[in-house]
């Protein structure tokens, strides 16, 4: 009984982190489109940064309190999610298939697979030190570096914006404002609750805190990502799909990992904690990238082997820790 309330405990916790980045990313997205951002900058430094804040509110509380294994299980798990159910719910919501046209898509796609497989390959000498926390940094800093390098990336302007007179479209750029900053409070309140309960989940029943990480936490901070992926797939908006779920990507594994890193660089005591999910990350990249450079398109067969390569990992996992 013990075990399930600390699980329901997490669950909801994961839930109050949804709700609030789920504020945040609505008055965020309003706000774009009072100043008349540009639709990828919308996507992917709006939406992708507003919904990986739970990502960096939780792991940089995990590192502050001793616990750094905790953040890098959660952005392993979470871009595991992302880079198989995320991309296989949207694309089986969509009509056929989710083009992937265009040369910013293409060549992001590589530096998402890069920034996903990255971390991994950091930890194969066992820890992520403060070196490495500036390697993914650097690579951070080189990515927005390239993405600013053509102005012509950012030509369409995100032009879903409300036709309101301008003392109406103030008042409501200050409610939002105000609905920001209320989603952030509840951002951090929820992630220090839901570092408590994981440490105690850990400590109770001797559960690798990396792996609740990884098939808990990254699960719950990738629901905005999921939320928004299936709602622009409807609309058919491939462009924001892509630029938030890349920067929902890139962001965690390199900006908010990376700042983990210099903050409380740490040891991985058992590394093979790791490897089904670090295999599983591998494939799943390599499949998103084949589909997305062979036919510029992610269609609903490649979806299905997408979901079929998170379910066989899941299916692994559990088996791995109902043996021990």
């Amino acid at each position: 009984m013990l075990a399930i309330f600390y699980i329901l405990a997490v669950i909801f916790c994961c839930l109050l982190l949804f709700l609030s980045a789920e504020l945040l990313i609505g008055a965020i997205n309003r706000i774009a489109k009072f100043f008349g951002l540009k639709e990828f900058v919308v996507a992917f430094f709006i939406m992708a940064a507003a919904a990986s804040l739970p990502n960096l509110f939780v792991d940089v509380s995990a590192a502050l309190r001793g616990m750094p294994e905790l953040a890098l299980g959660d952005i392993i798990g979470g871009n595991l999610f992302d880079l198989t159910i995320v991309i296989a719910l949207a694309v089986f919501f969509s009509r056929n298939g989710i083009p992937a046209k265009g040369e910013t898509i293409q060549n992001s796609a590589i530096f998402t697979i890069a920034s996903a497989v990255l971390p991994l390959v950091l930890i194969l000498d066992g820890k992520l030190s403060r070196v490495d926390g500036l390697i993914l940094l650097s690579f951070f800093i080189f990515y927005i570096n390239w993405l600013f390098s053509k102005k012509e990336r950012f030509t369409k302007i995100y032009d879903d914006k409300e036709d309101l007179p301008p003392l109406k479209a103030f008042q409501l750029f200050i409610s939002d404002l105000g609905k920001a900053i209320i989603g952030l409070i509840f951002l951090l309140v929820a992630s220090n609750l839901i570092i408590e309960v994981i440490n105690k989940l850990s400590l109770q029943f001797n559960f690798p805190m990396a792996l609740i990480g990884i098939l808990i936490l990254g699960l719950g901070n990738s629901l905005p990502e999921l939320y928004f992926a299936v709602t622009s797939s409807r609309r058919g908006e491939s462009h924001l799909l892509f630029g938030d779920l890349m920067g929902a990507i890139i962001i965690p594994a390199t900006l908010v990992l990376g700042i983990v890193g210099i903050i409380s660089p740490f040891s991985v005591s058992n590394i093979s904690i790791y490897a089904f999910a670090r295999m599983a990350m591998i494939a799943s990249a390599l499949l998103f990238l084949m589909f997305i450079r062979s036919s510029q398109k992610i269609s609903k067969k490649e979806a299905v082997v997408l979901l079929m390569v998170y379910i066989l990992w899941l299916l692994a996992e559990v088996f791995k820790n109902y043996s021990a």
